[in-house]
């Protein structure tokens, strides 16, 4: 049997599967959300939805600036420690990574996507 082909960024078949499974599964805030970042709507931004990192499943990620953004829920309530420790690894492999909650997102989306725009200038 020849050797499974290595994936790009620590990725398996199975968090690719999942990533699948996530976009076709958006919560209402991230539907909310992918609806404005999506077709480089913000400032001609490139973003991708629900895309595996490193063995992670970004809930939106910019390439050209190593922006992950994501879009925390009730889930995250009982959650927080892993969250940290995911960030914590993330921005060591050298991406920035913003959180908003779901209430942001859902009441407030034009602060949520001037948040976006200062996380990509940020140094």
């Amino acid at each position: 049997m020849p050797p499974t082909p290595q994936r790009i960024r620590g990725n398996t078949r199975e968090t690719i599967e999942a990533a699948r499974n996530l976009r076709q599964n958006l919560t209402p805030a991230e539907s909310q959300l992918w609806d404005a970042l999506k077709n480089k709507q913000l400032n001609g931004l490139r973003f991708r939805c629900q895309h595996p990192l490193h063995g992670f499943i970004a809930d939106f990620y910019c390439p050209a600036h190593r922006l992950i953004v994501e879009v925390d829920g009730g889930i995250h309530d009982g959650q927080q420690d892993y969250d940290a420790a995911r960030t914590e690894k993330l921005e060591v492999l050298g991406y920035r990574v913003l959180r908003f909650q779901n209430e942001e997102v859902m009441g407030n989306l034009e602060g949520v996507l001037a948040g976006i725009l200062e996380g990509v200038e940020a140094p």
